[in-house]
């Protein structure tokens, strides 16, 4: 019975997502605001984020070479044992008594490629347990694990470390407690998953030798019709989202004087780190259901104008702050994560343009590089733009980029390239 338990998908699932989304909430969401109380400059805070961000997308172009590796199980149990170490790492580091911005980088930086490489693996192992039926029935398994571990980590973390703020009254060693924390809480889920994964049915290599998994991006990309045209307009449709992502929480962060709203760790971690996470999660999950229902050429420009509408919410909050209403800066934070997530599945048909009819089975392995490589640019700049425009002509720049990107998907005609086949 153990060890039918243990072989269950419905146990191991949600323990692998779990050790998933821990160390990436620190590295994605987390790194930020441990840069902006460590001194960072707003410029540099968002190039440092931006840059936590390579190993992700980098770890898809590593596909192929990564998943004729042996031992996978081993190779997970591993890497986690890593990352273990280097929460504990950065852990003894901010409990020193001078903590360097650019060090502190370095820190997470090593923990982002690990966290990367956890990932990599934990879907190679995913693949490997479960033959293509299997995963279709798992895989509302393993979102719902995904985003009820989001939902957990990313707020709570930030209300933890905001509450040690307090009671160490010293921001470092609330960071260093954080990171103790974490690293403690990981450990227990290094050790459940060394029990409760198992080696693969078949050898990695074979299970994966399928020619839906032999699939090189670049040479996709390349083949992909119209695909310049397709990448720019992609582009412009995630531009407003892209000069949001890490500025919303400096917003949060910033004194009132400053133009922000004065948030403390607790207010933050609450309202973009719960709120925001589940609002998020909610989208998401409505836009996929009715893409499901009604089809991606249906659904295509509500969630296209979905996409494009957080900014305006920013703008408001901006022009007429209330840095005193927290319910107020909740609700703002849920509608413009609401819209975020329910209008990233527009992304989904330009995904699907460019893997064919492999679109369900590679769609992780190609998703990432292409959203995030297009996102990153302007997620690195956001810092210094903000820093030069104030947070009130900030966001209504970004505001204001919505139309553009609504305009070049009508005059670019992309709706008719990317459904060709359907007309």
């Amino acid at each position: 019975m153990v060890k039918a338990k243990q072989h269950n998908p419905w146990f191991w699932i949600p323990c692998l997502c779990a050790a998933e989304e821990i160390p990436s909430a620190v590295v994605i969401y987390v790194a930020l605001l441990m840069f902006l109380q460590f001194g960072a400059s707003e410029t540099m805070a968002a190039v440092y984020g931006g840059l936590l961000f390579l190993p992700f997308l980098l770890k898809s172009f590593l596909y192929l070479g990564a998943r004729k590796a042996a031992h996978i199980k081993w190779r997970i149990c591993a890497v986690e044992l890593l990352v273990f170490f280097s929460l504990m790492w950065t852990a003894i580091y901010l409990s020193d008594s001078v903590v360097e911005e650019w060090v502190l980088f370095l820190h997470l930086f090593a923990l982002s490629l690990l966290c990367s490489w956890h990932e990599l693996y934990s879907r190679l192992y995913y693949h490997s347990m479960l033959q293509p039926r299997e995963q279709h029935i798992f895989r509302s398994t393993k979102m719902a694990a995904s985003l009820v571990a989001l939902m957990l980590t990313y707020g709570l973390l930030i209300i933890v470390a905001g509450f040690f703020e307090v009671f160490f009254r010293s921001y470092q060693k609330a960071w260093a407690m954080e990171s103790s924390l974490v690293a403690g809480v990981f450990l227990l889920f290094c050790v459940l998953n060394a029990v409760v994964l198992h080696a693969p049915h078949h050898p990695l290599k074979l299970a994966l030798h399928h020619p839906q998994y032999d699939y090189h991006i670049f040479d996709r990309i390349r083949k992909t019709p119209n695909i310049m045209r397709v990448l720019v307009i992609l582009f412009l449709l995630l531009l407003p989202q892209s000069l949001l992502f890490q500025v919303r929480v400096f917003f949060l962060m910033a004194p009132v004087e400053q133009g922000g709203l004065g948030c403390s760790l607790q207010d933050v971690g609450f309202a973009q780190g719960t709120v925001g996470v589940l609002a998020f999660s909610v989208g998401l999950i409505v836009g996929r259901y009715l893409t499901l229902v009604h089809g991606r050429r249906r659904l295509f420009w509500p969630t296209s104008f979905a996409l494009t509408l957080s900014p305006f919410l920013y703008m408001l909050m901006a022009l007429y702050p209330q840095p005193d209403n927290l319910f107020l800066i909740c609700c703002m934070a849920f509608l413009a994560q609401l819209l975020f997530g329910f209008g990233l599945n527009a992304c989904g048909a330009f995904i699907a343009h460019v893997s064919g009819e492999r679109y369900a089975s590679i769609v992780n392995y190609i998703y990432v590089p292409m959203v995030a490589a297009l996102m990153l640019p302007p997620m690195m700049l956001s810092g210094c733009l903000v820093t030069e425009l104030g947070y009130s002509d900030y966001f209504t720049l970004s505001a204001l980029l919505a139309p553009l990107a609504l305009t070049a998907l009508a005059v670019g005609r992309v709706k008719d390239i990317l459904f060709a086949k359907e007309l």
